[in-house]
């Protein structure tokens, strides 16, 4: 990933030159985090600075890892059968879980986290693993032997760069404000539903998600809460919301590229994500060492789609979405990085200053923090 640097570029000169470089491309987890807070974004992504992350945090990715791998490898393999399906996710997790080496406190609690993967394979296999198997069999006859299995298959959305209001002179300092900029997403792996082309990713939980899991469509709150979370005015404050609809934008403009290169131009294309370490529906019987489990998939595509934008295209679009990511795309390539020119310092310094591993470098966090009174 290229979040930092121009490509072709000499690191030293131009730390000299242009303190703000401009990306040749950016991920959708580096934009979530723009929304965050812009100057995270400048630490994490602009200077590639790194912070010891959160173990309980890293080990549950590792987990969500272990399970993504042994599900891909398990389809790869073309069985639709359920037990089949089963049986070799199982046993590319054993393999794996062999040459895990993440820290517990015993043996005990090690059992009981491959007891716990166990069974989320068995629950997606139950839920949707093998409809999904036989949908990607269904599209691999269509798509001419296009790849449709990951983990992490790249997607990509170019982004048209509107010209920043009020701040024309400002792109300029930076030397090369490009015309559009690229936004990189994944899917774990493809498959057909119908006359659709449904993209799936597995993440941790849904947690991040908000208000898009309670509610079917775009018109209504959920239209509602997204303008208020971009007017300083509002008391709405919802960077992960907001990211996550961004993401599906990139997603379902990633997936009709992807289309358009297999000679699937006629599909609609929808958005999936299954959490993998959602524990709220986890039931653990300790006297048997028994665990039971079960997924909640949600499909992000209604929840994003506008039908005014889909009656005009017959595309799963949403032109106000779009038209906001690219300005805050554009707003990140120029390089407004100071949370306090937002509107919104006060949200920031509440909400995401509190878990942030930056605010030990962060000039914007520690002046408030030392600011006096009166």
């Amino acid at each position: 990933m290229t979040d930092g640097t121009r490509p072709n570029a000499d690191p030293d000169s131009e730390s000299e030159s242009d303190p703000n470089p401009v990306p040749d491309a950016l991920s959708t987890d580096a934009v979530a985090t723009y929304l965050h807070c812009p100057r995270r974004y400048e630490f994490a992504h602009a200077y590639d600075l790194e912070v010891e992350g959160d173990d309980d945090e890293s080990s549950i990715d590792d987990r969500v890892d272990l399970l993504r791998t042994a599900i891909c490898d398990a389809l790869r393999r073309g069985e639709a059968d359920r037990e089949s399906l089963l049986e070799a996710a199982r046993n590319r997790l054993e393999a794996l879980w062999d040459d895990h080496d993440e820290r517990f406190h015993s043996l005990a609690q090690r059992r009981h986290e491959r007891r716990v993967l166990e069974a989320t394979l068995e629950a997606y296999v139950e839920a949707v693993g093998a409809e999904h198997a036989a949908g990607i069999e269904a599209l691999a006859s269509d798509a001419g032997g296009g790849e449709l299995i990951g983990p992490n298959l790249p997607l990509s959305s170019t982004i048209s760069l509107p010209e920043r209001d009020g701040d024309s002179d400002g792109a300029a300092d930076t030397g090369a404000i490009p015309d559009s900029v690229a936004v990189d997403a994944t899917v774990d792996y493809v498959y057909a539903d119908g006359s659709s082309v449904v993209g799936v990713r597995f993440v941790p939980t849904l947690a991040p998600l908000g208000l898009l899991r309670y509610r079917s469509e775009w018109e209504g709150d959920i239209s509602g809460q997204f303008t208020d979370h971009f007017e300083p005015d509002a008391d709405a404050f919802e960077p992960s919301f907001v990211g996550a609809l961004f993401e599906t934008a990139t997603v379902l403009d990633g997936l009709r590229n992807r289309c358009a290169r297999l000679g699937l131009e006629d599909r609609t294309c929808r958005y999936v994500q299954i959490p993998l370490a959602d524990r709220s529906r986890t039931a653990v019987n300790w006297v048997r060492e028994t665990v039971e489990t079960s997924l909640e998939t949600m499909d992000l595509t209604d929840r994003y789609i506008d039908h005014h934008t889909y009656g005009m295209t017959h595309e799963h679009r949403n032109q106000t979405v779009d038209d906001r990511l690219a300005r805050v795309v554009a707003d990140l390539v120029a390089g407004a990085f100071d949370p306090t020119d937002t509107g919104r310092w006060d949200e920031i310094s509440s909400e995401a200053c509190p878990d942030c591993d930056y605010t030990v470098c962060c000039q914007d966090y520690i002046a408030a923090e030392v600011r006096f009174d009166g």
